[in-house]
């Protein structure tokens, strides 16, 4: 009876609809996993990752006759003194034959090698020539890859913007074009020393330029030269360093604090001859330290003769007036190498065809012509005090160089001399901005 039972009731359960399916239907696959992208390390190609893969250089007909320049340029790049450009560009003219139409993966790999030579080429461009000291960070050049393909990314005209870019600059461009124009293919140490340093300078905008190796300031306006004049800079034993900074201020009725090489060898010898007379006649006076908050000491607190050991131990300081080294102004500007630009007492020594006779700092030929053309006036001092700062409306970058080529008049290149002896040595550029004087400039 109870066998009976039992078959009764399996058999109305099969019977019921859906029992009998659910017992024969299969259980469904889990879900798949969703696909995880991992990020690149590859920063050329992190930028892909990170914009969706959006193209660059092969978006259209017009961007992708511009990788056609950017290989004719770095064909041409040897006399950049880039030794890997000529085959950056094979593989340049490689990637863009294998974007099929049709074939995604081979396109953004093409897109993806064409990013890496441009990457490659810019970052050699931007690389800032040793011994060029920053006085702040935003002058810097923009060299990682991002920012690199960023700016390349929104150019409205990518062929125009490859020729811009590549160009650096107007000096940079002259300097090149000159070699190439004299059958020049490939940089020598002499010509990459120069195109290095020239390439570090602005490529438009309002600046001002020191060129030590030809003693000469000259002021841009729209990255067009507008005004020239003579300068006195440091010899071949206080070279003049290599800066970019920006001049905020002028400084009129300045102190002129002297360096401890020339107390040593000027300042304590006239004082052990001629006393404290010799102080008050020329218009020195002693200070206590190195700080701000430095008083004035008699000058008979200091053993004069002892500093021809070390002329650091004392601070020696001139007064405003007729006979200030620096004469009426000094102009200067962050760098932390104790360099500015000044006046002078001295205008003969502008009539030299050598003019590297300084101890470093830059010596200014017309300083009012100068103050006229930063702050678009004439300097007036409304007080005798010492040591007015004069603001500028607004910041104007300065760089000092050293470039010992130039385009001549027959386009084709010219050198002027060596003075300081850097070309072909790097060295010599990062040992001259080597500073340890306590001081804050010599003229």
């Amino acid at each position: 009876m109870n066998k009976l039972l039992l078959s009764t009731t399996v058999l109305a359960l099969l019977a019921v609809p859906g029992v009998a399916d659910a017992r024969k239907k299969p259980k469904a696959a889990p879900a798949a996993a969703p696909v995880v992208r991992v990020a690149p390390t590859d920063p050329v190609e992190l930028y892909y990752f990170q914009h969706g893969e959006a193209p660059i250089w092969l978006r259209n007909d017009a961007t992708r006759s511009a990788v056609g320049q950017l290989s004719s340029v770095l064909r041409r790049s040897s006399i950049d003194g880039f030794a890997a450009g000529p085959a950056l560009a094979a593989d340049v003219d490689a990637a863009l034959a294998s974007a099929a139409p049709g074939n995604a993966e081979a396109t953004r790999q093409a897109e993806v090698r064409i990013s890496k030579a441009w990457v490659a080429y810019m970052q050699y461009l931007r690389t800032p020539p040793k011994g060029l000291v920053y006085g702040y960070e935003l002058l810097k050049p923009q060299s990682r890859p991002d920012q690199i393909l960023l700016t390349t990314a929104a150019s409205p005209d990518l062929r125009a913007a490859i020729i811009r870019l590549s160009d650096v600059n107007p000096v940079y461009r002259s300097l090149r074009d000159a070699a190439l124009a004299s059958g020049v293919t490939s940089a020598d140490p002499q010509l990459l020393s120069n195109l290095e340093r020239a390439r570090a300078l602005p490529a438009g905008g309002r600046f001002a330029l020191v060129d030590a190796g030809n003693a000469t300031l000259t002021m841009y306006e729209n990255g067009q030269a507008v005004d020239r004049m003579k300068v006195i800079v440091g010899t071949g034993e206080t070279q003049t360093p290599m800066i970019a900074s920006i001049i905020h201020y002028a400084v009129l009725n300045p102190y002129w604090e002297v360096p401890p090489s020339l107390t040593k060898k000027i300042i304590a010898p006239g004082v052990l001859k001629g006393g404290d007379a010799y102080l008050k006649r020329n218009g020195y006076e002693v200070m206590s330290n190195w700080t701000n908050d430095a008083t004035v000491v008699p000058a008979g607190d200091v053993k004069w003769a002892a500093l021809a050991k070390d002329p650091g131990l004392v601070r020696v300081r001139q007064r405003p007036g007729p006979l200030n080294s620096l004469a009426g102004m000094k102009v200067p500007f962050p760098s932390g190498q104790d360099i500015f630009l000044h006046d002078t007492l001295d205008k003969a020594k502008f009539l030299k065809t050598d003019r590297h006779l300084s101890n470093g700092c830059v010596r200014l030929e017309d300083a009012q012509r100068f103050y006229r053309w930063l702050h678009g006036n004439s300097p007036a001092p409304t007080t005798k005090e010492a040591d007015v700062l004069v603001k500028l409306p607004q910041g104007v970058p300065i760089y000092l160089t050293y470039l010992t080529q130039e385009q001549g008049a027959d386009g084709r290149l010219a050198s002027r001399g060596d003075p300081y002896g850097w070309d072909g040595r790097p060295d010599r550029q990062l040992a001259a901005a080597t500073y340890t004087s306590p001081t804050r400039g010599a003229p």
